[in-house]
């Protein structure tokens, strides 16, 4: 995957221990990065909470918005314009965004997961999402890559559409292992599942 004009990063909430190394990786990054984050704890107390539809929805976005917040304390500004950074790292607040364009579903069946996609393919760059798992499992075994016809509780219900119809090539890398992010982001090839 060529990241040289940049990449889109997803920071999932189950990352919120590991943050701080996970956001050192990223301000280090030799391509220019849009961190997206994930709704994590803030997310998870709306699910628990009971709405669903629209309300949940505008609920789920702002949950991203206050850990981004979070990730800032790490160093990296946030933005709330749908840009890649020129170098280094900026951390995307989606909340004014999606209100302005109301792109998606207005369902669970989105998560920051389905978002972070389709920010990808506004700004035309590859996709990575930063999991607290390697990627996707069949019978104990990592897959290299998906393809449609498998089930996966790994992203949400409507990220592989969303990344096929803005043809954003993405891939799963484990965040608990930040130098395997490293690697990614200077090109090597790492273990994770392409999607």
């Amino acid at each position: 995957m060529i990241l040289a004009r940049g990449v889109v990063v997803k920071v999932g909430g189950s990352l919120m221990d590991v943050a701080e190394s996970v956001m050192r990786v990223l301000s280090q990054s030799p391509v220019p990065v849009l961190i997206v984050p994930g709704g994590g704890i803030f997310a998870n107390g709306i699910r628990d909470l009971g709405v669903n539809g629209t309300a949940a929805h505008w609920m789920a976005v702002s949950a991203m918005d206050q850990y981004g917040w979070f990730l800032s304390t790490f160093g990296v500004a946030v933005d709330d314009v749908c840009s890649m950074p020129l170098a280094g790292a900026k951390i995307l607040l989606p909340y004014r965004v999606l209100r302005d364009a109301d792109p998606l579903p207005h369902s669970w069946d989105v998560t920051s997961d389905t978002i972070s996609a389709w920010i990808a393919g506004k700004l035309g760059c590859p996709l990575i999402l930063l999991k607290s798992v390697d990627g996707v499992f069949l019978g104990g075994d990592l897959l290299e890559e998906i393809s449609a016809d498998i089930e996966t509780d790994v992203i949400d219900p409507c990220c592989r559409d969303v990344l096929r119809r803005y043809a954003v090539p993405a891939h799963i890398i484990n965040g608990r292992c930040p130098d395997r992010l490293s690697a990614y982001l200077q090109g090597d090839c790492v273990p994770g599942t392409r999607l």
